[in-house]
This record gives C-alpha cells, sequence and structure tokens, in this order.
C-alpha cells in the first residue's frame, strides 16, 4: 500500500491540532499558580509559559517520544499502523475538548496513549482476530502506574519543599517572604514549563515519528528506536507554546483557584516540586501528566496549613476525569479506527 504524502500531511496538521490543544488544555499547568498568585497577569503568564514550552524539548532528548512510538507494535500492524495513528488522535482530540468544555484538568498524554491503545487493539482484531502482544504492555503499565506515582510524588515533594521553606525563612516578616518569592516563582515557572515542554511536546514528536516511519520517509534506527527530525521538534514544540498562548481559562480558575488558596511562597513550592518530578520522569523516558503531577504539588502545599484547606470535592472530580480518560479516549479511537477501516 503507497500513501500519498497529502495523506500523511492531513495527519501530521492533525498531530499538531492535538498539540495545541494539549497547550491549550494544559495550559493551566505552567501559568495556574503564577495566575493564582498575582505574579504575573493572564496574558504575561502564557508568554512566559509558552517561550519554556518551545525551547524545552530542544534542550532535553526524545526519550518520551521513543516511548510513546513504541506503545502499539508497528512490526504486527505494518500499513495499517497510519489508521492506528489517525484514530488515537481523533480519541485524544475529542476526549481533550469534553473535558476543556466541563473545565477539568484531565491528561492530554493518557488521552493520547489510550487512543493508541484502543486503535491499536481494533486493528490487531480485524486483521489478525486477536489482540494479543500487539500493545507493549509494559510500557503501558509503567504509564499507569504513573498515574498514581506522578501527583503523590508531587504531593511529597510539594509538602516537603513547603515545609523546609517554612522553616528556612521562619524569622522573616511575611511581606519579605511575598517579595522575595513573587521574584523566585519567576524562576519555578519557568522550571515547571521547561519540564511541561519536554515531556508534552515530545508525545506528539513520537507520534509524527512513528507515522514517518510507518510510510517509509524514514527508518528506525538499528537499536529500533524511532528517529526525531529538527523539523519535526520545532513543528511539536511550536504548536505546543502557540496552544499555551491561546490558555485554557476554564481550567486555569479549577487549577489556582478551584483546589486550594495559594501564596507567591505556595506558588513556588508547588511549580518546584511539579518541575523536578516532570523533568526526571522525562528523562528516565517515562510519558507522565503534567495535570496530575502539578495537581498533586498544589495538594500538597496547601495541605501543610491544614487538610481543609484543599476542596477535596474539587479534587475528587479532577480524580474521576483522571480515571476515566485512557478508556475514554480508548474507545472513541476504536470507533473512529473501525470508520476508517471500512471507509478505506
Amino acid at each position: 500500500m503507497t500513501f500519498s504524502l497529502a495523506l500523511v500531511t492531513i495527519i501530521i496538521l492533525i498531530a499538531l491540532i492535538f498539540d495545541f490543544l494539549n497547550g491549550f488544555h494544559d495550559a493551566a499547568n505552567s501559568i495556574a499558580t503564577v495566575v493564582a498568585t498575582k505574579v504575573l497577569s493572564p496574558f504575561q503568564a502564557v508568554l512566559w509559559a509558552a517561550f519554556f514550552n518551545f525551547v524545552a524539548p530542544i534542550i532535553f532528548g526524545v526519550h518520551v517520544a521513543d516511548t510513546v512510538a513504541k506503545v502499539v507494535d508497528l512490526d504486527i500492524l505494518g500499513e495499517r499502523m497510519i489508521y492506528v495513528v489517525l484514530a488515537g488522535l481523533v480519541g485524544a482530540i475529542a476526549w481533550n475538548i469534553i473535558t476543556w468544555y466541563l473545565g477539568l484538568p484531565t491528561s492530554s498524554s493518557h488521552a493520547l496513549i489510550g487512543g493508541l491503545v484502543g486503535a491499536g487493539l481494533m486493528a490487531a482484531f480485524i486483521k489478525h482476530n486477536s489482540m494479543a502482544k500487539v500493545i507493549k504492555w509494559s510500557a503501558v503499565d509503567t504509564i499507569v502506574i504513573f498515574i498514581v506515582l506522578s501527583p503523590l510524588i508531587g504531593m511529597i515533594l510539594g509538602f516537603s519543599i513547603m515545609l523546609a521553606v517554612m522553616w528556612m525563612f521562619r524569622h522573616a516578616s511575611p511581606s519579605k517572604i511575598d517579595v522575595w518569592f513573587r521574584r523566585l516563582q519567576l524562576v519555578s515557572a519557568a522550571a515547571y514549563s521547561l519540564g511541561h515542554g519536554t515531556n508534552d511536546a515530545q508525545k506528539t514528536m513520537g507520534v509524527v515519528g512513528l507515522l514517518l516511519v510507518t510510510t517509509g520517509y524514514l527508518h528506525r534506527f538499528p537499536d529500533g528506536s524511532f528517529p526525531i527530525p529538527l523539523w519535526v521538534k520545532l513543528i511539536c514544540a511550536a504548536a505546543l507554546a502557540l496552544g499555551t498562548m491561546s490558555g485554557g481559562w476554564r481550567i486555569v480558575k479549577t487549577m489556582g483557584l478551584g483546589i486550594t488558596k495559594l501564596k507567591p511562597v505556595g506558588g513556588f513550592c508547588a511549580e518546584t516540586a511539579g518541575a523536578v518530578t516532570i523533568i526526571g520522569a522525562s528523562l528516565a523516558g517515562i510519558p507522565v501528566s503534567t495535570t496530575h503531577t502539578i495537581t498533586g504539588a498544589i495538594v500538597g502545599v496547601g495541605s501543610i496549613q491544614r487538610l481543609s484547606a484543599v476542596k477535596w470535592g474539587v479534587a475528587g472530580r479532577i480524580v474521576w476525569a483522571w480515571v476515566l480518560t485512557m478508556p475514554m479516549a480508548a474507545l472513541v479511537a476504536a470507533g473512529t479506527y473501525l470508520l476508517v477501516h471500512y471507509a478505506t
């Protein structure tokens, strides 16, 4: 089967739409705390975050992109993988739009993984009448485990950093602490946006790399890893940055104001905890949810005052959305693949 350049280009554009919506949907991750503490205006915050979202994938490696590209086994599905990529992106985009409308800060990352898994299973069932071995379950298991671990690590780090800062500055006046941490929060917001760009933009890079290998425009390296050309890094980073600049204000309200009340010192601690967790996971090649991580960090910072400082009802709604993300995106993607299969 020969695929036209036009079809490949269309699917790449759909991938960039997903990346844009990822930035749009997850803008709250990068700017919620710095906006909630009034260190930057919303407009200044999105520009600040967008810049670091853009440069992050160029600074760090592409370990996450390679992990995403290997979730579904290309050798089993062959040329049908192009339609798996298409259906997986549609599933992820649909779930992103639904949860954005509801104001829920869910994970674009897990929506994409769920979409690829759902489409991959449907493709294997149709082609081989079996779903066995088409999914690299070890990679999916790690991703699922980090649905729990990333917010937990973020929460523990947020709590610990906040506790350490409170002890270190216990003799300083509140007004001085506010001034110092308003400046420091610019640094922590930049670090968090670097982490956001490092992990999130790479997922789309992985999908585009998988698409280009499937269609014969690129070839895998001898070790089986997927090549990610510089132009792919640049367009994916740009799409994520543009999405962040557009901002998802419904989710900013939930993240920055709905979970707990933050001051600049709390915003600094939450962003620092989130940045450390996400950059560490990215270097290990683990696709994590920046949304889950910063939510956990905010909860950790808020709970150091008292547990009642955290609005657990809002946190509960977010957790339910997390649980539903992968299966719902998988269902939409499987249905999309079925339609594409019979149409082609």
